[in-house]
């Protein structure tokens, strides 16, 4: 079973990705910023990273480009999930090395469509 690291400081919208993922059969890691997810990563790299661009100690983005630079870290597939929805930061995601970008409020639908053309499912 795929893991899928679920970082966003809502601790609600934690809990809806990871309703949701669980359903698609992924085991769920949690953290709340960057920082946390970081260590996450350094324990045990996930599958997938489900991330949103706001929070507090370590952006998404911030998150994101010191994710690549790590052993295994070019490996998981990232997908934003993010209320920052202008081209503008979609470009700037994809080109930190984003794969897909999810824009919120999602539902199950939405998730399971960007899960599937990024090859997670």
């Amino acid at each position: 079973m795929k893991t899928c690291l679920v970082v966003d400081d809502s601790r609600v919208i934690r809990k809806v990705a990871r309703r949701i993922l669980e359903e698609m059969n992924f085991n769920i890691e949690e953290a709340a910023d960057g920082a946390a997810a970081l260590e996450v990563c350094d324990a045990r790299m996930p599958e997938a990273v489900l991330l949103d661009w706001n929070m507090p100690v370590m952006n998404g983005l911030e998150f994101l480009l010191a994710l690549r630079k790590r052993d295994g870290g070019a490996k998981p597939v990232v997908v934003f999930c993010s209320t920052e929805n202008d081209m503008e930061h979609i470009s700037e995601a994809m080109g930190a090395g984003a794969n897909e970008y999810i824009m919120k409020p999602f539902d199950r639908d939405i998730m399971q469509a960007k899960f599937a053309e990024a090859g997670l499912i």
